[in-house]
């Protein structure tokens, strides 16, 4: 059988990491962290912190170059979950939003619209608050994405 998944999570300003861990060690799922700044060590022995450069997108490369078909990746970056969803990754956004093969495309051309029209002026750069709901909603699809992966026929395990 092919190794349990890893979560890996782009650290930097993700609001989850706790809830993440949370789920992780219900399930007994190692956490690895990618950052490039400095996060307070964890006790928790399935928690890992990586730190990698200051490097425009070198904490993405790093998850990008680490993740195996169906680890479960914890980001809000774009371009990074569509990598990760190529790659066969489960990739889950802080506010509960599955990136899947069937939607990364329409995320990332939204994406790419929405950058334009800020560099434009057309509209203005702003994220909504992070609620309590989104926190509620990322823990439940969370949950269920580690499940999945868990399972015996889950993708990239051996029979």
């Amino acid at each position: 059988m092919a190794e349990q998944p890893t979560i890996w999570i782009d650290a930097d300003a993700c609001p989850v990491k706790a809830e993440t861990i949370e789920v992780a060690e219900r399930h007994d799922v190692p956490v690895v962290l990618v950052t490039n700044g400095g996060l307070r060590p964890y006790r928790n022995p399935l928690v890992r912190i990586v730190v990698v450069s200051k490097a425009f997108d070198a904490a993405d490369d790093h998850i990008a170059g680490q993740v195996v078909e169906n680890d479960v990746v914890i980001t809000a970056d774009v371009p990074l979950a569509k990598r990760c969803v190529e790659l066969g990754a489960h990739v889950v956004g802080p506010t509960g939003r599955l990136f899947t093969v069937e939607n990364i495309g329409m995320a990332s051309a939204m994406r790419d619209l929405s950058q334009a029209l800020r560099e434009s002026g057309e509209i203005k750069g702003y994220n909504p608050s992070f609620s309590k709901r989104d926190r509620s909603a990322f823990t439940a699809a969370l949950d269920r994405v580690v499940r999945q992966s868990l399972r015996p026929d889950a993708p990239g395990k051996a029979g």
